[in-house]
């Protein structure tokens, strides 16, 4: 790996879920990294003294020259799926992230590596309108037609998932999910991401990154439950709620960011229960592929767990 004599790595969206352990494993590895952020305080608190801190807007161009300047190598890692940012989801998850790849071709840069779904908007059941996975997938398109030395890595389902269904002592999840969930940790995406900017023997290359099986939400409850200490009950309600809620929420979209919030995320929990089942049995295969493909120590769900569990006390 020649990273341009030292060049730093940019990490686009580093304070994030993935990003951040994508920023922890490239300073691991002693590799200069650059973070572009709204808030370089804010950021500096998540991310420690060592990354270079450029304060500024994905969706202003003056701020993404300032970022790349200097650049060897970038890592998009975007994602505007939260409440407050979900009506600018068009404008920083496609808009901008396609503005950034042409400043990236202005400046010469020619490595990137692009953080997207597991799946792409034509895997999604018909009747699920999740807009981010569209824009995902227009935004690989783009790479595929472009001259980049290029790598897209297709995340499954955070394994934070799982807690996140979590309430006190119950594990509440609508539909009671599939039979077989693919999931990664943040920590794995992390090192796949860093180890895979370094290279560049994967240009035009797509990997899904999952963690080692495919389970249900059930199972996780007790399988959570063992490293806890302590029962998490799994309960399983009526699916039918959430998708009522999604076909009267939708039409009133346009004029409430909370409500767009709340109908991606019903999407979410339609698309979660209907999730193919081929796919999921396709896990051990892939998890392998990224195991003869990257050197790391793979996160089980117990080690996960057992992240959540220091977090909480």
């Amino acid at each position: 790996m020649d990273n341009g004599e030292e060049k730093p790595i940019l990490v686009l969206g580093g304070t994030g879920h993935y990003g951040r352990h994508i920023v922890q494993s490239l300073v691991r590895s002693a590799a200069p990294v650059r973070v572009l952020s709204r808030n370089a305080s804010h950021a500096r608190k998540i991310l420690g003294e060592i990354p270079e801190i450029v304060e500024g807007d994905i969706t202003a161009k003056k701020s993404v020259t300032e970022a790349l300047n200097g650049v060897g190598r970038a890592i998009i890692s975007v994602s505007a799926f939260a409440p407050k940012l979900i009506r600018k989801l068009k404008l920083i998850e496609r808009d901008s992230v396609l503005a950034v790849l042409a400043e990236v071709e202005r400046t010469g840069i020619s490595r990137i590596v692009y953080i997207s779904t597991y799946s792409t908007s034509q895997d999604l059941p018909r009747g699920v309108n999740l807009e981010t996975a569209r824009i995902k997938s227009e935004v690989e398109n783009a790479l595929a037609r472009s001259k980049f030395n290029w790598t897209v890595l297709g995340a499954a389902p955070s394994m934070e998932i799982f807690f996140a269904m979590i309430r006190g002592e119950t594990m509440i999840v609508p539909g009671g999910g599939p039979l077989a969930l693919p999931t990664v940790s943040p920590v794995d995406v992390g090192e796949i991401a860093a180890q895979a900017i370094l290279r560049d023997d994967l240009s035009g290359k797509r990997f899904r990154m999952v963690g080692p099986e495919a389970i249900s939400f059930a199972e996780a409850a007790k399988r959570i439950s063992s490293v806890a200490g302590r029962t998490i009950r799994f309960r399983k309600i009526p699916l039918m709620l959430p998708k009522i809620a999604y076909a009267v929420t939708w039409p009133l979209t346009p004029f409430s960011d909370a409500l767009l919030y709340v109908n991606q995320m019903l999407g979410f929990i339609k698309l979660l229960n209907q999730f193919p089942q081929d796919v999921a049995a396709q896990v051990p295969e892939v998890h392998h592929l990224l195991l003869e493909t990257f050197r790391y120590v793979p996160t089980s769900l117990e080690m996960e767990a057992q992240r959540w569990i220091n977090g909480l006390q």
